[in-house]
């Protein structure tokens, strides 16, 4: 379950797909988690290469 939700936030076609039956703060909000933590994803692959190199 857990990383199926990872892959679904991976995924850059669900990035910005409209849910259906959502508000426009629900929306937004959940447009903000996913790129929060798509920033999160690359930062740690980012600390992760300076580790490895």
């Amino acid at each position: 379950m857990f990383f199926r939700k990872v892959l679904y936030y991976i995924n850059p076609v669900n990035l910005f797909k409209k849910e259906k039956d959502e508000g426009i703060n629900l929306r937004v909000m959940h447009g903000i988690n996913k790129i929060s933590f798509l920033m999160f994803i690359l930062c740690l692959a980012y600390l992760i290469y300076r580790w490895v190199s």
